[in-house]
């Protein structure tokens, strides 16, 4: 069982090393590019929320 699990690590370790990894710009556009989607998401679904919940007041 102990060598299974070196050999895991063994072709994880060889696998680690066949990724192309982003470069440090991709990375950073890549976050802004997520940071700025998940705010605007957050904005229309605070404005939905928040015009449902005006709706929902005026018939009660």
């Amino acid at each position: 069982m102990f060598s299974k699990f070196i050999a895991f690590v063994q072709e994880s370790k060889q696998e680690l090393k066949r990724v192309e990894w982003p470069t440090k710009a991709e990375t950073i556009r890549m976050t802004l590019i997520v940071v700025f989607i998940s705010l605007a998401a957050a904005i229309y679904l605070g404005a939905l929320d928040y015009a449902f919940t005006k709706l929902l007041g005026l018939f009660i």
